[in-house]
């Protein structure tokens, strides 16, 4: 086999499970949103997901149930073969299931729906064939209308298992927004690595204070300027008035493009006032930020430097993009 056909066939996949996430994506429906409603039904009750699968379905049950749990749906996997052997006990009346079964005749997870009957839960199914057992046995079906499995045999789980996967993600997803689940609130579930950190951490535990803060007055010299960075070790200076309120940035890469041009005169631009050449007005953030939110300001606008100001709009502090990796945010 050529390269050129491996990666011809490898394109194939993709746009194989492309096309079967377009089709599930067109075909979502009343299905949805009913399962939607009851999972909010069955949160606001104390009551608890259960997802269950057999096979590849229940890697994804356990992906499925992972993620409902970290954005603020409780939520446990139950693998159908333990339940029928004591792990039942783990549900309750007030919990529901999402039991997932592309050919909605998997012979565990149909011995399993009577069990969980009994116990009072009502049950979410996932399948390709709404008229396969499974649904018929489901209060609310969820179609996988994904079409053909990318495997050449049209047997190994391949586009089905990823368009079951996006749909407990879509399920997911809309929960957060229905239930308004804050970041803060999903800070509180990734404490560690650094998500957590990021979620965790305020500006003020990464910003630059003190002798690493470089802050000068509008009236300080380019050179002075430049002084205050080298001894702050940082490429930017703050500029602040006499109420301590910001006023500007010059950063190292300013006084390089001063110095670009061929009209610049060293001795006179390191005697001018730093208002001449800093950026007025610069964007800033405030001292009771994330770190998650600073994450996405560097990206959107390609800055190296961000300062801290409080609510009155004095300067506190100075992000350097430079520390995030040190801290382990980035």
């Amino acid at each position: 086999m050529t390269g050129e056909a491996m990666i011809a066939r490898a394109k194939e996949v993709f746009d194989i499970e492309i096309e079967g996430l377009r089709r599930t994506r067109d075909a979502l429906g009343d299905g949805f949103t009913a399962a939607v409603r009851m999972i909010l039904a069955c949160a606001s009750q104390g009551g608890i997901v259960v997802v269950s699968g057999v096979g590849k379905n229940l890697h994804i049950a356990e992906k499925m149930s992972a993620i409902f749990s970290s954005t603020g749906t409780r939520s446990i996997v139950l693998n159908p073969v333990q339940a029928m052997h004591g792990d039942l006990g783990m549900v309750s009346a007030k919990d529901i299931l999402i039991a997932l079964s592309f050919s909605g005749e998997s012979d565990e997870i149909l011995r399993l729906i009577p069990a969980i009957r009994r116990h009072g839960l009502k049950v979410v199914s996932m399948t390709g064939r709404p008229e396969s057992t499974l649904a018929g046995m489901s209060d609310v079906h969820i179609e996988i209308p994904c079409g053909k499995e990318a495997c050449p045999f049209g047997m190994a789980p391949t586009n089905s298992t990823t368009a079951t996967m996006a749909m407990g993600d879509a399920l997911a997803m809309t929960l957060i927004d229905a239930q308004r689940f804050s970041v803060e609130e999903y800070a509180m579930n990734h404490p560690a690595g650094a998500i957590g950190r990021a979620l965790v951490m305020k500006v003020t535990d990464v910003m630059r204070t003190g002798e690493r803060l470089a802050k000068i007055g509008p009236s300080a010299t380019v050179m002075e300027s430049i002084m205050a960075m080298t001894r702050a070790h940082g490429g930017a200076a703050v500029v602040a008035g006499a109420d301590g309120r910001l006023e500007g940035i010059f950063t190292d890469g300013d006084f390089r493009r001063i110095m670009s041009d061929p009209a610049g005169r060293l001795p006179s631009v390191l005697s001018a006032p730093v208002s001449e050449y800093m950026t007025p007005s610069p964007m800033f953030v405030r001292d009771d930020v994330y770190a998650a939110e600073l994450l996405k300001i560097f990206e959107r606008k390609r800055i190296d430097d961000l300062p801290v100001c409080d609510a009155a709009g004095r300067v506190v502090g100075l992000v350097d993009i430079q520390d995030l990796p040190k801290m382990k945010v980035m």
